[in-house]
């Protein structure tokens, strides 16, 4: 098997924008089969991709002996009924975040992968991106010294519409944390290598009148030591936000903007004052030594289900495993709780 044969659960909404767009750029993977419940949606996009199978019940895609692995990207809510189903019809499983509703379900999700010796991934996909990797690579090296802060933040604009599952509570399970912050959490302790072990939250719905937060602001404490804060809202127009990754050490500091999204793009400043540090009461900033990072960019997507086919083909470990998003998840769960109640939570 040269290539692995995809099947699209959801194929609309992201899968559509991105993920598809990137899977037909992957050398190793191939599109196969779609899935989508609305019958017209179905065969537009069989036709704008000129796929061999089209179902519009995910269960028919699953029973197709063709079919390797599949993507889910359905409403939340869907998530665990079909990874179980993919699990035990032998299909190995990217699956979006969050993977399930509830840490319990995320369990029994994990379980029955495990179960049925398929892989399971999540799509983080910001992980993959250049500069994210290349930011990962330099705390490691240590080139910021200690790191001792660092801040994430995605946002849009995302008014009222009728019939959003991202918008109902019982389809998505929450807002702009559920749906933005859990990359924003995800990244910082990608980028830092240590995990969160407290979390505290102010999650609001501010601006529009539907059942999940377009406002979430999460304080989290990791094992290194080092606190971070993560902002994900629903509420800002897309022309006025910056998405920024801040990340200082007693070294330096590096700030990105525009690399949390959904395009491998963005610009990376780097301050490296070097032996040059010292105490400055009139604290002048004058940022003498920064630079910008230059590294080549992709598609986040594409590199993605590469990573993914790859682990499939050659049994090389999967590099976002599903059990990282049930721990990212159990830190959001903790901060809705925090909110909720007004405490800070161990995780």
């Amino acid at each position: 098997m040269n290539k692995v044969k995809w099947g699209v659960i959801g194929a609309g909404g992201i899968a559509d924008r991105r993920t598809i767009p990137g899977m037909l750029l992957a050398d190793n993977a191939e599109l196969t089969a779609i899935m989508e419940v609305n019958t017209a949606l179905t065969e537009k996009l069989k036709q704008k991709y000129n796929v061999k199978y089209a179902y519009t019940d995910h269960l028919e895609l699953l029973a197709n002996p063709e079919i390797d692995a599949v993507y889910i990207s359905s409403p939340v809510a869907y998530h665990k009924a079909q990874i179980i189903a993919a699990a035990v019809a032998g299909k190995h499983i990217l699956c979006e975040k969050p993977i399930a509703m509830t840490i319990a379900d995320c369990d029994e999700v994990i379980s029955a992968c495990e179960n049925a010796g398929v892989l399971a991934a999540t799509g983080f996909m910001m992980r993959y991106h250049g500069y994210h990797r290349k930011i990962k690579e330099m705390v490691a090296d240590g080139a910021l010294g200690q790191v001792v802060s660092a801040r994430a933040q995605l946002t849009c604009w995302y008014p009222d519409i009728e019939g959003s599952w991202r918008q109902d509570k019982a389809q998505a399970g929450g807002g702009a944390l559920m749906d933005m912050g859990i990359h924003c959490i995800d990244l910082i302790e990608y980028i830092t290598g240590s995990k969160t072990v407290k979390v505290g939250a102010f999650n609001d719905t501010k601006t529009f009148k539907y059942s999940v937060e377009d406002s979430s602001l999460v304080i989290i404490k990791l094992a290194n030591g080092l606190t971070a804060s993560v902002d994900s809202n629903f509420n800002i127009p897309d022309d006025a936000a910056f998405c920024r990754l801040e990340i200082y050490g007693t070294k330096g500091s590096i700030v990105a903007e525009g690399t949390i999204g959904q395009v491998e793009t963005g610009t990376v400043r780097v301050v490296l004052p070097g032996d040059s540090i010292s105490y400055n009461a009139a604290q002048d900033r004058e940022r003498t030594a920064e630079t910008t990072l230059d590294v080549e960019l992709g598609n986040m997507y594409a590199k993605e289900i590469s990573s993914f086919s790859n682990s499939i083909l050659t049994g090389a470990p999967v590099e976002v495993p599903m059990s990282d998003s049930v721990h990212v998840q159990k830190i959001i769960t903790a901060a809705y709780e925090s909110s909720e109640k007004g405490i800070f939570l161990d995780v």
